[in-house]
């Protein structure tokens, strides 16, 4: 029998007993002010962007595991999002809940990056200045804020 070449393998959980596991994860996008407005306003041409990013951060946390290699496919039985507007920004904190032998950390950070990233995509014409760049649109500060394993 032929040796895992010991570079990269997926951990072990089999004996592990499910447990109910939450991870909370926020995230912040930068834009301009009257991007803010516009959404406030219902005013972005693709449509609400915080609809579409809620839709969005659910996809994305039940795909995770397709996304990162080695990361184990759960059952994620809830995704949530609520999302705050600033002056000049949007922050979203992204909850996941499973019942498994694993946390959800990276499901929860990746529906909220994936949140901020749709806003991204829904505004980036408003974002965009005369050549056609960024400036000021930034995705910053994602990280897990909390995470609960039992109860």
């Amino acid at each position: 029998m032929e040796r895992n070449s010991g570079k990269f393998h997926m951990i072990d959980i089999t004996q592990k007993n499910d447990v109910f596991r939450e991870a909370i994860a926020v995230g912040r996008i930068r834009v301009k002010p009257e991007t803010v407005r516009m959404i406030r306003d219902t005013r972005v041409e693709k449509g609400d962007p915080l609809s579409a990013a809620e839709i969005a951060s659910v996809m994305a946390a039940k795909s995770t595991s397709q996304l990162i290699p080695l990361c184990h496919p759960i059952p994620v039985t809830s995704v949530t999002t609520l999302s705050k507007l600033g002056e000049d920004w949007i922050e979203v904190e992204a909850s996941v809940k499973t019942t498994a032998k694993t946390g959800v950390e990276m499901e929860a950070l990746v529906a909220a990056t994936t949140y901020l990233l749709t806003i991204w995509d829904m505004v980036k014409r408003h974002e965009k200045d005369e050549m056609g760049q960024y400036p000021t649109t930034a995705i910053e500060w994602i990280r897990v804020k909390s995470k609960t394993k039992g109860a």
